[in-house]
C-alpha cells in the first residue's frame, strides 16, 4: 500500500497550528513518530523494488568490452544466444568471462571480452606467433603451452620490429640457468638467474655456517649444469632418494630365433629413500654408512618373451671346421674333442641344458668353453653359431697344447681338456 506522506504531514500541521502550546508539544511528538514511520515505509518499499527483475523474465548485461560498456536487455539462455541476437562478434581466440554458455539465471550480469591479440613468445632461439586474449605473461606462455619454470622471467612488451614480428605484443623469456645442487648429500636439479654461486646461495635463503665447506667458491660465475655442493664437516645423516631396477620375466619361446625379444609388459623402476652416516672432512666424503632404506615405489616387473631357436649354417661337421679355419688333418681330433664335450649343440650348458641365453660360469658351447664368454673373442656370435666356437677352440688347443692332436693326446689322459 502506497503511504501519502506529505499528505499526513500537511493534516497534522493545519492541527498544530490551532491547538494551545502544551497541545502543540504533543501533537509535535506525535507528528515525529508519523513521519518516521511513514519513511521507514517508503524506504522498505524501495529497497524491495530494487530487488525486483528489471523486467520480468529478462537478463540486463552490462558489458566491458575493451574499455567499451554497453548494455543488453535479453531473454537469452546463454551468453552466446544473447550476443548474436545483439550482433556481438567474439572470435573464438577471446576470452569471454562468464562462460558463453554459462546458464543464464540472475536478473543482472556484469561480463568481460577479452579481445585475443597477436603475441610473439622469445624462448631462446625459438620464436613462435600465437593469439592469445589472456592478460599476464605467465598466463600467455600457459595458454601457448610453453612451459615456464618458477626462476624463470618474462616481460611482455611492445613488438619492437613491426616489420618482421608486425604490431602487437612481444612476450620475452629469459631462461634460468640449469645446475645440480648437492645440498649436504641431497642431490637436486636447481635453476637460478644468479650470476655466481654466492648470489644463488642467497636468492635460495641458504646460509653458510662455520662447519660448511663449498666445493666451488662463492664468486664462480654459474654457468650451464654444473655442479655445486654443500657439506658441513663432521658426521651427518644424509638421504638420497635412489632408483630401484625393475626385474624382467622372460618366457622362452622354442619357435623365435635366439636374439628375438618381444616386451610384453614394459617395466616401471621403484624408487626408495636411503639414509646414511657420512663423515665429512673439509668437504670431502671420508666415510658412509647405509643406516636405513625405505622403499616408496615398488618397480613393475618387466615381462619378455626371448627366442631360442637355434639357425645352425647350413653344412655338415666338416663345413664347419674347415669354415673355422681348421685343417683338414685335425678333423678326427676335432670331432673326438667335441663329441665328448658339448657334441656340436652350441648352446649347450655343462649339465646338458640347452640355453642359448646363458651367461654363467659353467662349461658353454661345443667345447665346453669355461666360461662361455671367453668365447667372445672371437665373434659377438659366440652364443649360437658353432663356426665361431670353433675358431675359438683352434686357437684355445693351439695356444695351450700347441695343437688339436697334443690337446686330444691331454683329453684321453685327463677326459677334459
Amino acid at each position: 500500500m502506497t503511504v501519502h506522506r506529505w499528505g499526513v504531514i500537511r493534516y497534522f500541521m493545519r492541527i498544530i497550528l490551532r491547538t494551545h502550546t502544551f497541545t502543540y508539544v504533543i501533537m509535535a511528538a506525535i507528528f515525529c513518530a508519523i513521519v518516521a514511520i511513514a519513511g521507514t515505509a517508503l524506504a522498505t518499499h524501495a529497497q524491495a523494488a530494487s530487488n525486483e527483475p528489471v523486467v520480468a523474465g529478462k537478463h540486463l548485461i552490462t558489458l566491458h568490452d575493451n574499455g567499451q560498456d554497453r548494455g543488453i536487455l535479453t531473454s537469452a539462455s546463454t551468453l552466446r544466444a544473447a550476443f548474436k541476437e545483439a550482433k556481438i562478434t567474439v572470435d573464438p581466440n577471446d576470452l569471454v568471462e562468464p562462460g558463453l554458455d554459462d546458464t543464464l539465471v540472475a536478473s543482472q550480469y556484469e561480463v568481460n571480452i577479452y579481445r585475443a591479440r597477436p603475441i610473439t613468445i622469445v624462448d631462446g632461439t625459438v620464436r613462435q606467433k600465437v593469439l592469445s586474449p589472456y592478460q599476464t605473461a605467465r598466463q600467455v606462455a600457459a595458454h601457448a603451452g610453453v612451459t615456464l619454470r618458477d626462476e624463470d622471467t618474462t616481460t611482455l612488451l611492445a613488438n619492437s620490429n613491426i616489420v618482421t614480428d608486425g604490431a602487437g605484443l612481444q612476450l620475452q623469456v629469459t631462461r634460468a640457468t640449469p645446475f645440480t645442487f648437492v645440498l649436504y648429500g641431497k642431490k637436486v636439479q636447481a635453476y637460478t638467474q644468479a650470476k655466481t654461486v654466492g648470489e644463488m646461495l642467497k636468492q635460495k635463503h641458504v646460509t653458510l655456517q662455520s662447519a660448511d665447506t663449498l666445493s666451488v667458491a662463492a664468486t664462480t660465475p654459474i654457468a650451464t649444469d654444473m655442479t655445486v655442493e654443500l657439506w658441513r664437516n663432521g658426521k651427518q645423516v644424509i638421504t638420497e632418494d635412489q632408483a630401484i631396477a625393475f626385474p624382467v620375466d622372460q618366457t622362452k619361446d622354442a619357435d623365435q630365433p635366439v636374439g628375438y625379444k618381444k616386451v610384453t609388459t614394459p617395466g616401471v623402476d621403484g624408487k626408495k629413500t636411503v639414509s646414511y652416516e657420512v663423515e665429512m672432512k673439509n668437504g670431502v666424503e671420508m666415510s658412509r654408512t647405509e643406516i636405513q632404506s625405505v622403499t616408496t615405489l615398488e618397480p613393475v616387473h618387466q615381462a619378455e618373451v626371448i627366442g631360442t631357436k637355434v639357425e645352425l649354417p647350413p653344412g655338415t661337421h666338416q663345413d664347419w671346421m674347415a669354415a673355422a679355419g681348421i685343417s683338414a688333418d685335425d678333423y678326427g681330433f676335432v670331432e673326438f674333442i667335441v663329441g665328448h664335450e658339448g657334441g656340436w649343440e652350441p648352446c649347450k650348458v655343462q649339465g646338458g641344458a640347452i640355453n642359448c641365453a646363458y651367461g654363467g660360469s659353467m662349461g658353454y658351447g661345443v667345447v665346453q668353453a669355461t666360461p662361455g664368454s671367453k668365447m667372445a673373442s672371437a665373434g659377438d656370435d659366440w652364443r649360437t653359431n658353432p663356426i665361431t666356437q670353433l675358431r675359438w677352440a683352434t686357437g684355445y688347443a693351439v695356444g695351450r697344447y700347441g695343437s688339436w692332436g697334443a690337446a686330444y693326446n691331454y683329453w684321453v689322459s685327463h677326459h677334459n681338456w
